[in-house]
């Protein structure tokens, strides 16, 4: 049914067999955590703790596309959570699935209604001509409310941790660029191993996408050092310019987009399966294939970093954003 960003796939999220269902429907693994839709902030502290980060966006930014996640009471069925045991709210600004959910007197889940990784879904079709049939076999209800504005999909905060990193950045837009000055090649490293420590903590549990963007000998490839040691690699990590990927052991995956002309590119090396395998990626150029990076902002951790020349010859100005 429709939603103010795209069309969703709604089930009672306390039915574990509703649960099994969607993802039988989204095609998607077991364990991959939903964000659930509640009424209202009171609704959301029967299944969730929150904290005075998240009260905060709540206040400000509530009801409206914003996913804000907290640590959850346990009280969802299994396969909502995530591995982490936190659990993702959302509190729409849409009237009709705020009635629904005020009937049901229960959290649904707030996913996108396409299977995953398939086109977002502004229009029924969108979904209808990219399932099978026996996806569509398990719909069992259709609102179609004609075509909807092409809105983004609802930015996600994580308030578990202390500085609240955006997770993905919809059409409320808040603010999380940092930046700093690097003098030298070991700063920018130093400074990519201060980025590595606000992410560390989801190493294993999702995939984090360092995408790295800059001019020519600005500093990408010494970027990826820093992380390489802030990871504990102690091979030598060397540009993949021309083989496109090197990959150091289970712990990082090194591309070069510099000589992809597309997304397609990115595919071929097998990009989906490192992140379904929760990689460290650094992509190198990452401009060049940002649209294909970018369907992944569910699934991964994206921080993109731009490395600009500053005013001598050894200056760098780094900064990054998550989304």
């Amino acid at each position: 049914m429709p939603t103010e960003t795209l069309y969703g796939a709604f089930v009672d999220a306390t039915n574990s067999k509703a649960v099994i269902k969607l993802n039988e429907f989204k095609a998607r693994p077991f364990g991959k955590p939903y964000s659930v839709a509640v009424k209202n902030q009171k609704m959301a502290e029967q299944f969730v703790e929150l904290n005075m980060s998240a009260k905060n966006i709540y206040k400000n930014f509530l009801p409206g596309p914003i996913t804000v996640i907290s640590k959850s009471k346990h009280k969802v069925a299994p396969g909502i959570e995530s591995e982490n045991g936190s659990l993702g709210i959302r509190i729409p600004d849409y009237k009709f699935v705020l009635t629904i959910i005020e009937k049901l007197n229960k959290p649904i889940t707030a996913t996108s209604a396409n299977a995953s990784y398939k086109k977002r879904p502004y229009k029924i079709n969108d979904i209808l001509d990219n399932i099978s049939d026996k996806q569509k076999s398990l719909v069992d209800l259709i609102v179609d409310a004609g075509t909807l504005p092409k809105n983004e999909p609802s930015t996600v905060i994580d308030t578990t941790l202390d500085d609240s990193p955006i997770l993905r950045q919809g059409d409320i837009k808040i603010s999380k660029t940092e930046g700093v000055l690097s003098r030298s090649e070991e700063n920018t490293k130093n400074i990519a191993k201060e980025i590595w420590q606000k992410y560390e903590n989801y190493k294993g549990k999702r995939a984090i996408v360092f995408a790295l963007t800059g001019k020519m000998g600005a500093g990408k490839t010494i970027f990826t050092k820093g992380l390489a040691q802030a990871i504990g690699i102690t091979e030598t990590i060397v540009s993949p310019t021309y083989s496109l990927q090197e990959e150091y052991g289970n712990d990082l995956v090194h591309i070069d987009a510099w000589r992809m002309e597309n997304g397609e590119e990115l595919k071929t090396l097998g990009f989906l399966k490192k992140i379904l395998d929760k990689n460290v990626i650094a992509i190198e150029w990452a401009d060049r294939v940002s649209e294909e990076i970018r369907k992944y902002n569910e699934e991964a951790i994206i921080i993109w970093i731009k490395i600009e020349y500053g005013k001598s010859k050894n200056e760098r100005t780094i900064s990054w954003q998550a989304l």
